[in-house]
């Protein structure tokens, strides 16, 4: 009976290691995508506010020239 309990241990732990190394891959893959979402947010933002301060200098540009003619 030892022998059986044995080959067990021994293919329960090595499936144990598959099943861990299994779940890590797959944190890994969302960590990755996680972060690859996050870049894509902060360049979103970024565009936002490039948009919204060359926007606000052209208003400042109209609004000074306004004030120079007259």
């Amino acid at each position: 009976m030892s022998v059986w309990m044995k080959a067990a241990g021994r293919w329960g732990g090595i499936l144990v290691l598959i099943a861990l190394l299994i779940t890590l891959i797959k944190q890994l893959i969302a960590l990755v995508g996680f972060i690859g979402f996050a870049i894509k947010l902060f360049i979103l933002f970024a565009f936002i506010l490039l948009i919204v301060g060359v926007g606000a200098l052209v208003l400042r540009g109209i609004r000074d020239n306004r004030k120079k003619s007259e």
